[in-house]
């Protein structure tokens, strides 16, 4: 099973799990990411592309999916304005043992953070600037290669 869902309303961590705890599987392994109060932000927003952005999502997905034979991975990915401390992202993957459930999260977040198109603006006292991708990201989806 391979679930994708972008979107503006908060995750419902509990319920994703749920979802991703299929028959068969014998561990899941679970990442979620929160919007960090860095140097003041105030407001993170997020924008993506339509379409493209649950399609590049869906190709994280499979190849975690065919590559550690998972039962069931999942991504979910808000867009918009959220608050420090909000859910950003989450990422379960289900598999027959831990080792191949923990590779399948730690490789769907690395990957998403260079795969799929999003946009960050912060906000800090009132002023907006755009985020540039982080070195370090490119690193940790290269490792996957």
């Amino acid at each position: 099973m391979i679930r994708v869902v972008v979107l503006a309303a908060p995750i419902d961590v509990a319920a994703e799990i749920a979802l991703a705890e299929v028959a068969g599987a014998g561990a899941v392994a679970t990442f979620t990411g929160l919007v960090r109060a860095d140097d003041g932000v105030g407001t993170l927003e997020l924008e993506h592309w339509p379409g493209r952005t649950a399609a590049a999502l869906e190709r994280v997905a499979e190849t975690a999916r065919d590559r550690w034979r998972c039962s069931a991975v999942t991504i979910v990915h808000r867009v918009g304005a959220m608050a420090p401390g909000e859910r950003i992202v989450f990422v379960a993957a289900a598999a027959a043992h831990r080792a191949a459930a923990l590779d399948a999260c730690a490789y769907c977040i690395d990957r998403l953070k260079t795969d799929a198109p999003f946009w960050k603006r912060e906000t800090r006292d009132g002023v907006a600037t755009w985020v540039d991708a982080r070195a370090g990201d490119e690193a940790a989806a290269a490792r996957w290669e």
